[in-house]
């Protein structure tokens, strides 16, 4: 990978089309790839257009789609001009689509056909050009769709470079971009409920992507599958924009990242790198992996000798391994803390897992590691250029909130400087709002979300998230969330009902009868759980949560939603 001196998006994609312009840039399962070549062209192309629609420097441009080749084509397609993109997740509700549009006020979106309904609903004035992303044609109105067509023609012919072809279609040369414009302006949707929007600079993007190839080995000649949204940072930095430094190719599903969808996927392109929530790969170790290793009391009882329970957990290991295409070299996990438990097993495996963290107004990784740096527990340590401290630690425990200041942090919220002002010390540290330790050698350990810390009776902190591992960890038990009401410890449980099923008849039972076992089952597990918590975090209640958890993008619980 070259050293990129100028850091903005459009002089990365340059770089990379010239210097690996045959590579597989993009791809589809099994579909037409497109080398780093053609996808400039295409880039230009369609910049080109916006132009021609009135898109100007520093003008908003919404992306609404799913994962697909097109998306990145747009993303750079915007940010090359000047324009800012503003990525929309798929599965928000169509109010909050209305509200980020209208927020935002975008100038124009990319919407692919499958999510168009959500924009029924009469548009405001100021968004006067809706393009649709799958085949970049102008939604009502064909005869305009021929200038995009004639737009695409001519960049064949030559007429790509920037400044030259807005010459010869507009007459004037665009504002060049500088690494302080600001690229992209992300919504989230997070844990507390309050959407935000975060500006992140071409400089805060490409800072955080050179950070990353230098912790991680991503080459030319790397295959990643991409399985977590486009329009979500996490995905956008180090799924799109980071590989693309390095030459890397991307390989996309056409439908949800199902098992069956997946596990043909992982054969098909073998993938060398992967980005992942933890739930994924915690959903396999608990389907597939647990309950062979413990499928019966003579396997149980081997997990109890170290040398034999790292001998089977390293013979599992090879058989994921093949799972995902036996050509995986690293599985990058972020967005939420891991289960202990998973995490412990996927060390004895030797599986090439590598830890991460970070937050949107970090654009996203502010600390990681690649698989041979690990620490259990730990999320890595600082990237390059990025200084990690501990505001007001406790002077016994060393904890409190981990504060960031570096080239990754966001230049604020959009429309919103009082948000922007409390996110930040005196002294321009940004607040991450997580609470941790750091240690002496650098490792982060990620405690839980200063906003839910509970403070015990005894002046002790609780962290929820720390008792949620826990509990996580009985097969029953799905998902989890803890909270504190009038002074008791309350734990939301969703069950896993193919289990709770095999373990009452209920066929001939009547419906109170079998909530009678299933509340016995919970008071079991209330005790069962207690047993392994510290008398000031000990649950007081359980209670039964029968539908999942509603999700953020990285699959964090929507807390606000369920504590009352």
């Amino acid at each position: 990978m070259k050293n990129f001196q100028a850091k903005t998006l459009s002089a990365m994609l340059e770089q990379s089309a010239s210097q690996y312009s045959t590579v597989t840039a993009l791809s589809t399962i099994g579909g037409q790839a497109i080398t780093y070549s053609d996808l400039v062209k295409q880039v230009h192309a369609i910049s080109h257009f916006l132009h021609d629609r009135g898109i100007i420097h520093g003008d908003r441009v919404a992306i609404l789609s799913e994962n697909k080749p097109e998306w990145g084509i747009a993303f750079f397609a915007i940010t090359m001009m000047g324009a800012i993109a503003v990525p929309i997740l798929p599965d928000f509700h169509q109010n909050e689509i209305r509200h980020i549009i209208r927020h935002s006020e975008c100038r124009a979106i990319f919407v692919s056909n499958k999510y168009l309904p959500k924009l029924e609903d009469e548009a405001p004035a100021f968004l006067t050009t809706t393009i649709i992303i799958d085949d970049f044609s102008l939604h009502h109105g064909n005869l305009q769709r021929n200038k995009l067509i004639d737009f695409l023609e001519e960049s064949e012919k030559g007429f790509f470079n920037l400044k030259e072809a807005a010459l010869k279609f507009m007459g004037k040369i665009p504002e060049e971009v500088q690494p302080e414009n600001i690229a992209s302006i992300v919504y989230t949707s997070g844990t507390t409920g309050h959407s935000k929007g975060v500006m992140l600079t071409h400089g805060n993007l490409m800072s955080d992507a050179i950070a990353t190839t230098k912790i991680v080995d991503i080459q030319t000649g790397d295959r990643m599958l991409s399985i977590l949204p486009l329009a979500h940072t996490y995905e956008c930095t180090l799924g799109l924009i980071t590989p693309m430094c390095a030459g890397a190719s991307i390989y996309y599903l056409d439908k949800l990242p199902t098992a069956s969808a997946l596990l043909p996927a992982m054969q098909h392109v073998q993938p060398t790198i992967m980005l992942s929530v933890p739930l994924v790969i915690e959903k396999i170790y608990k389907t597939r992996i647990h309950p062979q290793l413990h499928g019966n009391k003579f396997k149980r009882s081997l997990q109890l000798f170290s040398f034999t329970r790292k001998q089977i957990h390293r013979m599992a290991g090879k058989k994921l391994l093949q799972s995902f295409g036996g050509k995986l070299k690293l599985f990058c996990i972020g967005g939420a803390p891991l289960a202990p438990d998973v995490e412990a097993f996927l060390r004895e495996a030797k599986f090439p897992y590598a830890m991460g963290y970070g937050l949107t107004e970090t654009s996203p990784l502010i600390a990681g590691t690649n698989q041979y740096r690990t620490k259990y527990k730990s999320t890595g340590i600082a990237l390059p250029e990025t200084e990690l401290r501990i505001l007001n630690p406790d002077p016994q425990t060393g904890e409190g909130e981990i504060i960031v200041k570096g080239p990754t942090v966001m230049k604020g919220y959009y429309r919103d400087e009082e948000r922007t002002s409390q996110a930040f010390t005196d002294d321009g540290w940004f607040k991450t709002g997580d609470l941790g330790v750091i240690t002496k050698d650098g490792y982060v350990y990620i405690k839980g979300r200063s906003k839910n810390m509970i403070l015990g009776p005894n002046g002790k902190n609780i962290y929820p998230e720390e008792i949620e591992s826990i509990i996580n960890e009985f097969e029953i038990v799905l998902e989890s969330l803890v909270f504190e009401k009038e002074q008791q410890l309350i734990a939301r449980v969703f069950l896993d009902y193919d289990k709770i099923d095999t373990m009452i008849d209920n066929v001939h039972l009547a419906e109170s009868k079998v909530r009678e076992r299933v509340a016995a089952i919970l008071n079991d597990l209330k005790q069962q759980i207690n047993a392994r918590l510290a008398s000031f975090s000990r649950l007081t209640q359980l209670v039964e949560q029968t539908e999942p958890f509603e999700k953020t993008p990285t699959q964090k619980i929507k807390r606000h939603l369920y504590i009352s």
